[in-house]
């Protein structure tokens, strides 16, 4: 029997998997990283891929590969990053607009604050001497890791990508997990909150949308800000009466209706896969058990696992054609960007047209038809229609779009596991290049 969500056997063997492999890189990150660089000084600096933490220390011993670390006594060399070192000297900074250091043949250096390791020569212009240096550098860390790092703390870090492989992104992944274990628990005890989309109320009114028979439908409805570009022009007569026709909400194996249809795409396979990939979505995983080991396989490898399994929801019929998701890597377990989409039983002007039901994960809930544990959606559903054209038109994949109101528009439902959500109601119709 198929489930309509991710099971959450699925979210706990994913999250078990992943904390082993993190407990696993955390031990190996206490031992000292050690490198074997070669400096050359044909350029003024060169990237050690080494990043630093603060109260790291740092150790370097240089030898000669043609030139001698200490430079060349005697050369007059005006404007050298160090001007009390002798010209062709081996130099270091510890950020990228860092102050320049004198190594030398060696030099221990106590880290004040996160950074990155380059290595260079004091020159200005025209080096004293043609060849370069070997480096051995040993990092050794002196305080215990945080659980996860800030934005400030990543930024500060530099890029990731050490030597020795481990120890970056180790502290990606602790951020990652952590985020996604924290939604998880807060969902998994009932306390989670929406993280919804950042909204403003607009008078439904102004927008010529109210619903028969009412004065002010939306009158509540949050409607998300956007950057979209949005055309002006009415949509062909045709495709109106086709659209007209669309049923308002898909459906589970059992014929619960769930999520509302919110978006409508036009054009080839070929140009909807072309415009997906190019705007970072990824096709989901539909085997939960396979997933699973797929996940942590690629967190083994220090690969980020995009593509969750997405339940299977119904529309004219049957399974969805297609189910994509877009997230932070790991985190999505807990909060995605997700959409099914299937191709209508009708073309427009030849082109094949596909039908789309778009949500946001933002944590978990009770599935009110089994008590088990299942994916809570942000209940400002546009906001995700929203997400969805921002981000094909950011892609430069997007002819044009426009919003279309159908007949008995979708404003307050819910979904098939009893999350409730709200809409104006609309329609938005891509079309793609």
């Amino acid at each position: 029997m198929r489930t309509s969500r991710v099971s959450s056997c699925f979210l706990t063997l994913l999250l078990i998997g992943l904390m082993v492999i993190l407990a696993t890189q955390s031990a190996a990150q206490s031992a000292p990283r050690d490198y074997t660089l070669t400096i050359t000084t044909s350029q003024p600096w060169t990237d050690t891929e080494i990043d630093l933490l603060a109260g790291d220390v740092l150790t370097m011993t240089a030898t000669e590969l043609g030139c001698d670390p200490q430079g060349v006594k005697g050369a007059t060399v005006a404007d050298l990053p160090i001007a009390t070192a002798s010209p062709g000297a081996l130099i270091a900074k510890l950020q990228t607009q860092g102050t320049a250091l004198l190594v030398g043949r060696n030099r221990e250096i106590h880290v004040p604050e996160n950074g990155h390791l380059y290595l260079g020569v004091n020159v200005s212009s025209t080096t004293p001497c043609q060849g370069g240096f070997s480096v051995k550098a040993q990092v050794v860390s002196t305080t215990a890791a945080p659980l996860a790092m800030t934005k400030a703390d990543a930024a500060a870090a530099g890029k990731s990508g050490d030597t020795n492989g481990s120890f970056s992104q180790t502290f990606d992944l602790k951020n990652k997990l952590s985020s996604a274990a924290q939604i998880w628990m807060a969902g998994q005890f009932g306390n989670g909150s929406s993280t919804a989309a950042k909204t403003t109320s607009t008078d439904a009114s102004t927008m010529g949308m109210n619903a028969p028979g009412t004065a002010d439908s939306t009158a509540n409805t949050a409607t998300r800000v956007t950057a979209l570009k949005v055309s002006d022009a009415p949509l062909d007569a045709g495709l109106r009466k086709d659209l007209d026709g669309l049923p308002r909400r898909v459906n589970d194996e059992f014929n619960n209706l769930g999520d509302m249809v919110n978006f409508v795409l036009v054009g080839s396979q070929q140009q909807v896969q072309s415009a997906l990939d190019a705007a970072d979505w990824h096709v989901a995983d539909t085997d939960n058990k396979s997933a699973v080991v797929q996940a942590v396989i690629q967190t083994a490898a220090k690969k980020d696992y995009l593509t969750m399994p997405m339940s299977q929801l119904m529309l004219f019929g049957r399974y969805q054609d297609f189910g994509y998701e877009q997230a932070e890597p790991i985190a999505m377990v807990a909060s995605r960007h997700h959409f099914r989409i299937w191709k209508a039983p009708f073309t427009w002007n030849g082109q094949p047209v596909w039908v789309g039901a778009g949500t946001h994960d933002i944590g978990f809930e009770k599935d009110q038809r089994n008590g088990k544990v299942t994916h809570k959606i942000d209940p400002a559903v546009d906001g995700e229609r929203e997400n969805i054209g921002e981000s094909l038109q950011k892609a430069e994949k997007v002819k044009s779009l426009t919003f279309y109101l159908p007949p008995k528009p979708v404003q307050m439902a819910k979904n098939a596991t009893g999350g409730t959500y709200h809409s104006d109601g609309r329609l938005l119709v891509v079309f793609l290049k």
